[in-house]
């Protein structure tokens, strides 16, 4: 979120117009009566919406609903880690691009600082969360390629799982170019070179990231391949917004309005909707662009505002 545009003054939503969490709720609610197993708490950055142990609480408690996951940024994260695992959160992903605090403030937008994100890691490990902590890291040519080994070398043996995501083309404003692409193939070349790997079988169907473990037992690894191995056919993610749009795609460029029918019809019209936004689904992005059919001008939802 680029501080030219997020100044100081800029208009955020207010209040009224965010789902409260009985909205959210009751979405989750009609979602597992549907089959949703997974639910996962992302932004923005989701530690800013205050009381959010409550959701996370009231989600977990949903009959169906096996795992609730957060994603956070960390800079929030050691002061309410302790809250989120007693609220029942099973998982943490955090977003770290580098340990380098140079290119850590440049990828992150210059609003934070990399020691305390790597305190807070630490901290939430050390609770000992029933699903792990994870890392997300986007990986971009030329910025933070070359900082990859150094980042597993910090994690291994700490049972924090590394995933690398190729850099992608999501929102309008990262002046993306295939060129800035490090493949997943490329780095798991690269990493190999140092630390022997073994391939991991999926956990289920649809798994985004490709899973590895080192040999020498030191911990697991992942890759995420949008661009280079998309995985549009097996994807299995709706998105809801804070204001009460459904996506069904990353790179969509409209959603569904759900906080209408919220505020004025019952839980009916809200299954009724659900299934004919997925049965009408139709996204396929990823795979255009692997065929260069994608409209990259296109005018694509911001990740800021939907989430990984």
């Amino acid at each position: 979120m680029p501080e030219s545009t997020y100044h100081e003054h800029f208009r955020f939503l207010e209040a009224r117009e965010r789902l409260s969490f009985d909205e959210i709720e009751r979405v989750a609610c009609v979602a597992a009566s549907f089959g949703v197993t997974k639910l996962r708490l992302t932004g923005g950055e989701p530690l800013l919406r205050p009381q959010l142990p409550e959701l996370i609480a009231r989600l977990a408690a949903i009959p169906g609903i096996e795992d609730v996951a957060l994603t956070t940024n960390g800079v929030l994260l050691e002061r309410h880690a302790a809250a989120l695992k007693q609220a029942g959160l099973h998982r943490i992903t955090v977003s770290l691009d580098s340990l380098d605090p140079a290119i850590f403030a440049r990828m992150s937008g210059g609003r934070a600082q990399l020691t305390p994100v790597l305190e807070s890691i630490a901290s939430a490990q050390a609770l000992g969360f029933a699903g792990g902590v994870k890392l997300n890291t986007v990986v971009q040519r030329g910025v933070n390629d070359e900082g990859v080994l150094d980042l597993l070398d910090y994690f291994r043996n700490t049972g924090v799982v590394v995933r690398f995501i190729e850099y992608m083309d999501v929102g309008n404003r990262n002046g993306w170019e295939r060129e800035d692409v490090v493949t997943s193939r490329d780095l798991l070349t690269r990493i190999v070179t140092r630390w022997p790997l073994e391939p991991l079988s999926p956990h289920y169907r649809g798994e985004v990231a490709k899973r590895y473990r080192y040999r020498d037992g030191a911990g697991e690894i992942g890759f995420i391949s949008s661009v280079s191995e998309p995985f549009c056919g097996d994807c299995s993610r709706a998105r809801l917004s804070s204001e009460g749009q459904i996506y069904t795609c990353l790179f969509a460029t409209k959603g569904t309005d759900l906080r209408r029918i919220l505020r004025e019809e019952d839980d009916a019209a809200l299954q009724k909707a659900l299934a004919q936004v997925w049965r009408d689904r139709t996204d396929r992005y990823s795979e255009e662009r692997a065929e260069r059919r994608a409209d990259k001008a296109r005018g694509k939802i911001e990740m800021h505002y939907i989430g990984g």
